[in-house]
């Protein structure tokens, strides 16, 4: 591995924009090469943000001997075999959310980054909030006791089209998948995760998901009660019950500046955290780090809670009777 470590980025999208936007922020990380099915994306993507090489296919950035890492931002369905791919071609992977679009899948790609020894993680920006990261060390500490419950719901008034990838249940389309993942994720984040899953919702005309309710039941009384949308707006706010106090993450939960304390008998206590940048950086700080380590996975986004969080999503797609399925190639 290279002094810096180098970085490609698959699927120049949106989010890819934004992420791609925080390397300057990150010691030790360039980002290389950017790859699509469409060369003139990528070189535009390319002068937009000063990469050096622009490649017309997902094949050539794979066997590019001049990157160490591959951020994948294509749609959903499409990071099975390209995460695959790139495993064997020797790529460590920051996968973008949600992981794949089946839990059958994800366990296909974890299962080969383990057996390969290959640093895989999915791109949980929320995990490395520092807001979030300060959250979780108050429940560590025991701030509210032990925790209970979540709550938390994320959604968009999105004006249905069939053709936008949001509804084309192709491209992974729906609100599970794509903004549900969040609230999911966590709530597995902290309570484990769970023994039963429950839920309702609606179906758009292409069959996508338009809503989801979802109750996670953990047996033992804890539970998580988690909602989201494409069809209608939702404040994007959490709320971590424990038995002791409470902790309000205000909007929006999934990348947060403030968290608001509430301890029984005491006055309630606003902390603020800002990130870094757009709020990407913490996660490809965690993985540039980690690389440098010689480590193979997150200990704050492990593959373990990657899978759970897919597995979850798969039994409320289920439930509610959409089919999901990876994409056959690339």
């Amino acid at each position: 591995m290279s002094e810096d470590i180098r970085w490609g980025i698959v699927g120049p999208g949106r989010i890819a924009d934004k992420v791609t936007g925080d390397f300057g922020l990150v010691d030790g990380a360039r980002a290389v090469a950017v790859a699509s099915r469409s060369l003139d994306r990528a070189e535009a993507f390319a002068q937009r943000h000063g990469i050096e090489r622009a490649h017309g296919s997902y094949a050539e950035i794979l066997a590019d001997p001049d990157v160490d890492v591959l951020y994948v931002a294509t749609p959903h369905p499409q990071h099975h075999a390209l995460a695959l791919a790139a495993l064997r071609a020797g790529k460590a992977l920051l996968v973008e959310k949600a992981f794949t679009a089946t839990a059958a899948g994800a366990a296909e790609v974890i299962d080969l980054a383990q057996e390969t020894g290959t640093f895989v993680m999915e791109a949980m920006w929320t995990r490395f909030q520092p807001a979030v990261v300060t959250l979780r060390d108050l429940v560590a500490d025991g701030a509210i006791g032990e925790v209970r419950a979540v709550q938390a719901d994320l959604g968009v008034a999105a004006t249905y089209d069939p053709a936008d990838r949001l509804f084309d249940l192709v491209l992974g389309g729906g609100a599970l998948l794509d903004l549900g993942v969040y609230v999911v994720s966590f709530a597995q984040m902290l309570l484990g995760t769970p023994e039963r899953v429950v839920a309702t919702g609606s179906l758009f005309p292409s069959g996508a998901d338009a809503e989801a309710a979802l109750l996670l039941d953990h047996v033992d009384g804890r539970s998580a009660t988690l909602t989201t949308s494409l069809r209608y707006a939702l404040p994007g706010q959490a709320r971590v019950f424990g038995t002791t106090g409470w902790i309000d993450v205000l909007p929006r939960f999934h990348h947060p500046q403030t968290i608001v304390l509430h301890r029984a008998g005491a006055e309630p206590e606003t902390i603020t955290r800002p990130q870094l940048g757009g709020g990407y950086s913490h996660e490809l700080i965690e993985v540039t780090e980690a690389l440098r380590a010689g480590r193979t996975e997150s200990a704050v986004m492990p593959l373990a809670d990657t899978l759970a969080v897919q597995q979850v999503l798969q039994q409320a797609a289920d439930q509610l009777g959409v089919p999901h399925a990876e994409a056959p190639g690339f």
